[in-house]
């Protein structure tokens, strides 16, 4: 699609569609009304489901979905990866020859859905295996070192500790793991940092762009909210994987956003319930769900951006162009 004159068109490579044993969050279709709501004609869907898209027969399954509810048009979606080299290979292969599979999801610590692969030997399986079979596609990493977490800190009266229980650290860390083992063993894939929410984090990444293929991506909510939003019980509802940061991060990632060193904005939209989100005094602590509809603000954010200086070029590479050159089987 070429964009009229005049006239925004984004692309959403990173968002979280229901359906299924989650219909009662949200399905494919409603995430994709938001999505055309919003100016945006296409979408990845990650696969948080329940249950998660791990095999040719579920990504089949989902696809059916897709087209049962009339939104098969610019919906694509991801295969999640295991470190089990036989779901390896099916995933890779199924990626190769499935035009609406845009890569696999790798999640390196304990998130929403059950894909966490935590540890070392199990991520260095994945780059091996990989590496071995010579893949050359999208793999879409969420990056979190789940040794470093420190989720005694947690209080959902103070939700900003969220922040210090999955602190920048664990993200940092991981994604340093990841590029280290890439190289290691050689990866020929495209490694995509999704929802990276540190500075530090960025840097690593633009750092390894000479001798690996590497990519990151930031959300509107890193980009727009801190702690300093977080303050109060009720803020609860800003919980998300990983955290929202301190005010001196958002500041920093929102420079190097600027700068070119951040590829593309991804929202990781993901709905859950209110009962899920909003706080209650009754709640367990571990009862709290992380994830926020950031799609449904996609086309405000822009605008921020665009007062904050950023040009109508710089919008158009972050929201489209970029998209499309990390995730070429996109035609939207």
């Amino acid at each position: 699609m070429t964009q009229a004159p005049g006239k925004r068109v984004h692309i959403d490579p990173h968002v979280h569609c229901r359906d299924w044993d989650l219909a009662y969050k949200a399905t494919i279709k409603s995430v994709m009304d938001i999505a055309k709501s919003q100016g945006v004609v296409a979408i990845g869907d990650m696969p948080n489901t329940s249950p998660a898209i791990t095999t040719e027969e579920l990504v089949n399954k989902r696809l059916q979905t897709a087209m049962d509810e009339g939104c098969i048009d610019g919906y694509y979606l991801y295969i999640g990866v295991t470190s089990n080299p036989a779901q390896i290979r099916e995933a890779v292969d199924v990626i190769d020859r499935n035009p609406k599979v845009l890569g696999m999801k790798f999640q390196t610590g304990r998130s929403v859905g059950q894909l966490q692969i935590s540890t070392e030997e199990g991520q260095r399986m994945v780059h091996k295996t990989l590496a071995e079979i010579g893949y050359t596609g999208v793999v879409a990493m969420h990056c979190e070192k789940e040794s470093m977490y420190k989720e005694e800190l947690w209080d959902p009266q103070r939700p900003y500790t969220w922040n210090s229980a999955r602190p920048p650290q664990s993200e940092v860390e991981s994604v340093s793991d990841q590029i280290s083992f890439a190289k290691e063993y050689g990866l020929k894939a495209h490694l995509h940092v999704c929802h990276i929410s540190v500075p530090e984090s960025v840097m690593l990444v633009d750092r390894a762009r000479g001798s690996i293929r590497i990519s990151c991506g930031a959300t509107p909510h890193h980009l727009a909210l801190s702690t300093e939003d977080m303050q109060n019980p009720e803020d609860v509802v800003y919980k998300v994987n990983p955290p929202i940061r301190d005010p001196k991060d958002v500041i920093g990632l929102r420079m190097l956003l600027k700068q070119g060193k951040i590829d593309i904005i991804e929202t990781d939209h993901a709905p859950h319930s209110p009962q899920e989100k909003e706080y209650s005094k009754d709640k367990p602590k571990d009862s709290y769900m992380s994830g926020i509809q950031s799609l449904n603000s996609y086309s405000s954010f822009i605008e921020s951006l665009l007062d904050d200086g950023f040009s109508e070029d710089q919008i158009k590479l972050l929201t489209y162009d970029n998209v499309k050159k990390i995730f070429t089987k996109i035609k939207e």
